[in-house]
């Protein structure tokens, strides 16, 4: 029922994003379509892609909620990294467009009005944009959601890039230098390529099954090591993060007269309190005879 819920939550905040991201970019297309102003174009361009990010999250966050099947029996957590990867692609498209657009501006300049209306919309835009990334950001991190996590900090590139560009739209009136508009326009397109490859990057990591924090891993070798009464050590943890799930398997040593069905309380109990530390975690624990260990690892006390 966890899981359920947690998958409902997260679902609902992407379908909020989406709603979002289709006013944002409205409020957004009005203030370029007022102004005139190529930077603000651009922005709302960007907004393009935060509504395209928002539909693709959306997607992957109810993929990774289903349960593991026969087709995929260790479910489909990494849809979510996927996710993260086609946003990255849909924001360097993005930064592209807005060079090309660019290019045009300082080739060939094209006065604009700071209109106050305009200006005012955009303004408002990016305080929407600046409540919800930090809503994103809050709830994906406390869900484990990569996707929402992802749609956060590119919304929050956004508002950073925006309030850059108003600032910038105010100095092009006030000193008449048309072309930086165009200048403007090319940083907002830097600014989101560079979000975009660090979204890339990070969904890459994730897709080579890389390990959990060292904080998270400290914390489960402790839960193992207090947890272990009655066997000798533990060795070769691994870890890895499929989205919201946390795999972990070992080597757990017990004395070669054990019984099969003392050596399984053990595991189970420590099963137990690994579930109660790590969130979502699927554990495996392979049980070996003393003439296994390797007095390495983890030696219980």
């Amino acid at each position: 029922m966890a899981n359920e819920s947690t998958s409902s939550v997260v679902a609902r905040v992407a379908l909020g994003s989406l709603a979002i991201g289709l006013a944002v970019l409205a409020l957004k297309i009005a203030a370029a379509w007022l102004t005139g102003s190529i930077a603000l174009y651009s922005d709302a361009l960007e907004s393009v892609v935060n509504v395209v990010t928002a539909i693709v999250a959306l997607v992957a966050v109810r993929l990774a909620a289903r349960p593991a099947d026969a087709a995929l029996p260790y479910g489909y957590g990494k849809a979510e990294y996927f996710s993260a990867v086609i946003i990255g692609v849909f924001i360097a498209l993005a930064a592209i467009l807005i060079f090309a657009k660019a290019w045009d501006g300082f080739r060939a300049p094209q006065p604009f009005t700071a209109d106050p209306v305009g200006l005012g919309i955009s303004m408002g835009a990016t305080a929407l944009n600046a409540i919800w990334a930090w809503t994103l950001m809050r709830i994906g991190r406390r869900e484990s959601s990569l996707s929402l996590v992802a749609d956060g900090k590119h919304l929050m590139t956004d508002v950073v890039s925006t309030v850059g560009v108003l600032i910038g739209v105010l100095l092009v009136v006030a000193t008449g230098y048309h072309q930086l508009d165009a200048i403007l326009a090319a940083l907002v397109g830097l600014a989101i390529l560079w979000s975009g490859w660090r979204l890339i990057r990070e969904s890459v990591i994730g897709l080579m099954d890389v390990a959990v924090d060292p904080t998270t891993l400290r914390t489960i070798r402790d839960v193992i090591s207090s947890n272990a009464e009655g066997a000798i050590e533990a060795h070769d943890i691994r870890t890895r993060q499929a989205g919201r799930t946390i795999f972990i398997d070992f080597h757990l040593v017990v004395a070669g007269s054990m019984s099969v069905e003392e050596a399984h309380a053990i595991c189970d109990g420590i099963e137990a309190k690994l579930r109660e530390a790590v969130a979502n975690a699927q554990i495996t624990i392979h049980v070996e005879p003393e003439a296994k260990a390797k007095h390495s690892g983890i030696v219980v006390v």
